[in-house]
């Protein structure tokens, strides 16, 4: 929806709060809750993350580097896009993807690329 006056827009549209911008930060909860429940389960049994990771059999050695490779991927454009767009310190979300979760950090990007493309006209 575009102005054509001088008039500020206040509606939450405008604001880059879009239907959009909600599913990813609800998936960035769902990121947060959902990896943070089985790593406190497993500091409290003090498991060891790397054997567990790496030591379970084929299939888990196989969604690991899934992930792996996706959480790579998902950086650089993180990276990129975000200084496409003009967007500060893009570099914040991969680190709180190493420290917290990926599962959480790329959502929680794409819900902040989204409303700065809203906000910008661009979606």
């Amino acid at each position: 929806m575009s102005r054509t006056d001088a008039t500020p827009d206040t509606s939450s549209a405008a604001a880059g709060w879009t239907t959009l911008t909600f599913i990813y930060l609800a998936l960035a909860v769902v990121g947060l809750i959902g990896t943070w429940t089985w790593n406190i389960q497993a500091i409290v049994e003090a498991s060891n993350f790397i054997a567990d990771w790496t030591m379970s059999g084929p299939a888990v050695s196989s969604l690991t580097t899934d992930l792996l490779v996706v959480a790579i991927a998902g950086s650089v454009f993180i990276i990129v896009e975000a200084r496409r767009l003009g967007m500060k310190a893009g570099w914040a979300y991969v680190v709180v993807g190493l420290l917290i979760a990926f599962a959480f950090g790329f959502p929680l990007f794409l819900a902040m690329r989204e409303r700065r493309l809203v906000r910008s006209g661009l979606s």
